[in-house]
C-alpha cells in the first residue's frame, strides 16, 4: 500500500567485521536504538534488519537528522555508524511484516552509499551522514541545506574524545551539566570547560533547533 512521502533512514555499524565479540556489538545496538525509539517517537521505530544494518522512518527529516546523532553518540567511541536518509513515498510490501520498498528506500540506500564513499576522501573522511530526496518527492527539506549542516555537525562529533562523546551524551538527553559532572566523577567545572572548548553547546543547540515544537527544552538556561 503506498503512503505518501516520509523521512526513510538506513543505518550502518561502521568496521563491525572487525570486532572481536559481534554478538555484543549487536546487543549494543540494539539497545541504542530502543532507547532512541523512545526520545524521537519514529513513524517506523529504528530495527535491525540484516546482518550489520537497520533502518525506520519518520514523520520529518529533522527527526530523522535528530536520530542520527543520538544512536550514534550511544556507540561511540567504541563503535560508530554511518547514515543515509531519504525522502520520498515509500509502499508496505507485506502487511504482515512491514516490509517497504519505494523511492523514499531508493533515496535512503543512495544516501548512505554516498556517505560510505565520502570516509575514503581525504577532505571529508569523517562524514558519517548524508541526505537525499527520491526524484519527483514533494516536500521534505533542502538537500543543500541539509547536507551542509551534516557536513559541520558530523566534524565536530567526529573529532570528540570519549570524555567528550560523554558529556555530550548527557547533554542530548537533556541531563544538566551538573548532573552530568556527577555522573561522570568529575567536576561541574571540568564539564563546562569541555563543552566550550569543544563547541557542545552548539551541537546541542543545533539539534534542538531541530525538535518538534512541542518537545521543548528542559534544562536550566544556566546549564546549557
Amino acid at each position: 500500500m503506498p503512503r505518501t512521502a516520509v523521512a526513510t533512514l538506513i543505518g550502518d555499524l561502521v568496521g563491525s567485521r572487525a570486532s572481536h565479540d559481534r554478538a555484543d556489538l549487536h546487543q549494543r545496538l540494539e539497545s541504542a536504538l530502543g532507547e532512541v525509539n523512545d526520545l524521537v517517537h519514529p513513524l517506523r521505530p529504528l530495527w535491525v534488519t540484516v546482518g550489520d544494518e537497520y533502518q525506520g522512518a519518520f514523520a520529518t527529516v529533522a527527526e530523522a537528522v535528530r536520530a542520527t546523532l543520538l544512536v550514534r553518540t550511544r556507540l561511540l567511541p567504541d563503535h560508530d555508524v554511518r547514515h543515509g536518509i531519504g525522502w520520498g513515498a515509500t509502499t508496505v510490501l507485506d502487511a504482515d511484516t512491514g516490509i517497504e520498498d519505494g523511492p523514499g528506500w531508493w533515496a535512503a540506500r543512495v544516501a548512505i552509499e554516498a556517505a560510505a564513499s565520502a570516509e575514503h576522501s581525504p577532505a571529508q573522511r569523517w562524514l558519517r551522514t548524508a541526505y537525499v530526496v527520491a526524484d519527483g518527492a514533494a516536500g521534505g527539506a533542502d538537500p543543500a541545506l541539509v547536507n551542509a549542516g551534516l557536513v559541520l555537525r558530523d566534524e565536530r562529533v567526529s573529532g570528540l574524545s570519549a570524555r567528550s562523546v560523554s558529556v555530550l551524551r548527557g547533554l542530548l538527553s537533556h541531563e544538566t551539566q551538573r548532573d552530568v559532572a556527577d555522573a561522570l566523577g568529575i567536576s561541574a567545572s571540568a564539564v563546562s570547560q569541555r563543552v566550550r572548548a569543544d563547541g557542545l553547546a552548539a551541537i546541542v543547540a543545533a539539534h534542538d533547533l531541530l525538535a518538534p515544537a512541542s518537545g521543548g527544552d528542559d534544562r536550566e538556561e544556566g546549564d546549557r
